[in-house]
C-alpha cells in the first residue's frame, strides 16, 4: 500500500477497524497473547486484509502511534482555538496526563514495540512539539507565560511522567509536576 494512494472507503473503514481493535487490546494489555492473525478476526477482517494494511505488528503499532500523536496534536489545536492561551496550556498538559492514565496499557505496549523504530517516535515527538510549542508561544505572546522557557523541557516533563506512569501513587505526582511546571512557566508579574 502506498501512501500517495488514497484507499477506497472499504479499504479505509478495514483499516480504521484494525486500528481500532488494536488500541482496545493494547490497553487491555492483551497485545502480545494474541497471534497477530487474531487482529483481523477481532476487527471482523480477513488475515489478507489485515496483511495488506500491516505485515507486521510493529507496522500496527506504528499506525496507532500516530494515530494517537495526531489526536493529542489536534486537541492542542482546538484548545488553542477555544480557549485563552495560559488556560489552553494548562489543559491540554493536564489532558496528557489525564490520556496517559486512560491508556496505561497502551504505553506500555507501544513502548516495547516502538523501542527499535526511533524514526518512527521521533516523528511522532516532533509533532507533539510543535503543538506544545504553538500553544507555549501564544501564552508567551498574550503575555500569560514567560517566553524564556524552551517547550523541550515542557516535553521533558511530559515524557517523565509517562516513564513513571508505573510508580505507586503516579497520578498524585504527575498532577503535582504539571502544576509545578505550570507554575514555572507563570510569568513574574
Amino acid at each position: 500500500m502506498t501512501a500517495d494512494k488514497p484507499l477506497r472507503a472499504d479499504a479505509r473503514r478495514n483499516r480504521d477497524l484494525l486500528i481500532a481493535k488494536a488500541r482496545e487490546v493494547f490497553d487491555d494489555g492483551d497485545f502480545f497473547d494474541l497471534r497477530f492473525d487474531d487482529f483481523a478476526r477481532l476487527a471482523g477482517v480477513g488475515t489478507g486484509t489485515l496483511y495488506r494494511h500491516f505485515p507486521t505488528r510493529e507496522a500496527l503499532a506504528e499506525a496507532v502511534y500516530h494515530g494517537e500523536v495526531a489526536a493529542l496534536c489536534d486537541r492542542a489545536r482546538q484548545l488553542q482555538a477555544a480557549l485563552p492561551a495560559a488556560e489552553a496550556v494548562a489543559t491540554f498538559l493536564r489532558g496528557v496526563v489525564d490520556h496517559i492514565a486512560a491508556h496505561e496499557g497502551m504505553a506500555r505496549t507501544l513502548a516495547t514495540l516502538m523501542a527499535d523504530r526511533s524514526g518512527a517516535l521521533a516523528e511522532g515527538s516532533r509533532a507533539l512539539e510543535r503543538a506544545v510549542a504553538d500553544l507555549v508561544a501564544e501564552a508567551a505572546r498574550e503575555g500569560a507565560v514567560r517566553d524564556d522557557v524552551d517547550t523541550g523541557a515542557v516535553l521533558m516533563a511530559l515524557h517523565g511522567i509517562g516513564a513513571a506512569h508505573g510508580r505507586p501513587g503516579w497520578r498524585t505526582e504527575a498532577d503535582d509536576l504539571i502544576t509545578l511546571v505550570l507554575d514555572g512557566l507563570r510569568h513574574p508579574r
